[in-house]
Formats: structure tokens, sequence, C-alpha cells
């Protein structure tokens, strides 16, 4: 299997976008504006439109970035939820029903959650104990989908 590259113009946009908008350039080439329209204030008389000029392009900056940004956190999760599907699945002994879970109703991905919740709290039980708390112990299986 090999990587490939977003074919979308969006995809490709988006990817570009948030690579140099996280760069240290971009934030002080911003700084600059805001430098620049703060220092033009009295060359202006801090008129409205001077104050709207800024409201307005930082305004129209935000609402485009918000999607520019979500579409890259879509992509990033959906990436990492691949890669944990594969490890779980390479893994010997992991239970395959794990595989997925964010497509679980929230109900049932509360049962699994309190399912190793119990887990977690049995092993450290155990370590006060002076026990050990490795090993693959029993999990219940997840609840059946209707």
């Amino acid at each position: 299997m090999r990587p490939t590259k977003p074919v979308s113009w969006f995809g490709r946009l988006a990817k570009a976008t948030a690579r140099m908008t996280g760069r240290p350039m971009t934030f002080t080439l911003a700084l600059g504006i805001i430098v620049a329209w703060i220092a033009s204030g009295p060359l202006f008389h801090y008129s409205d439109t001077w104050q709207l000029a800024i409201n307005t392009a930082t305004t129209i900056v935000t609402f485009l970035m918000v999607f520019l940004i979500q579409n890259t956190q879509n992509r990033d999760a959906e990436a990492v939820q691949v890669k944990l599907d594969e490890l779980l699945r390479a893994t010997q002994g992991a239970h395959n029903a794990l595989l997925d879970l964010e497509e679980l109703e929230e109900r049932e991905l509360d049962q699994i959650r309190a399912g190793y919740t119990r887990l977690a709290a049995e092993a450290r039980a155990t370590l006060r104990a002076g026990g050990q708390d490795t090993g693959v112990p029993e999990v219940e299986p997840p609840p059946k989908r209707s």
C-alpha cells in the first residue's frame, strides 16, 4: 500500500494552507500586519473605516481558516484511527471487535469503556497490594449491535 497525495483541489489547498499557516514566518507576517494597522491609526484618525478594515479582514480570514483547519483535523484523525486499527489487527491477542470503535453509538462505547475502567481499577488495586499489573486479562465482549 502506497501513500497518495490528495487529488482534490480542496484537499491540496487545505494541506498546503495548514502547512503554511503553521510556520513562524506566517505568524510574524500576521503580527506585522497588526502592528502596521495600529501604527496607521493616527494617520486615519482612528476612524470607523480604519477599525472596520481590520475587523472585516480578520473575520474573513478566520471564517475561511475554520473550514481548512477542520478538513486537516478530520483527515489527521481518520489517519490515526486507521493506524490504530492496523496495530490492533496485527497484535496477537488484541480484540478485533475494538476496530472501528469510533463508529459505535455513544451508549455502546460507554459500555466498552466501563469494562476497561474496571480492568484499570483492578490493576491499580493489584499494584497497591504488591502484585503485577502485566498480562492479558479477559475483557467483556462488546455489546451486540441491534
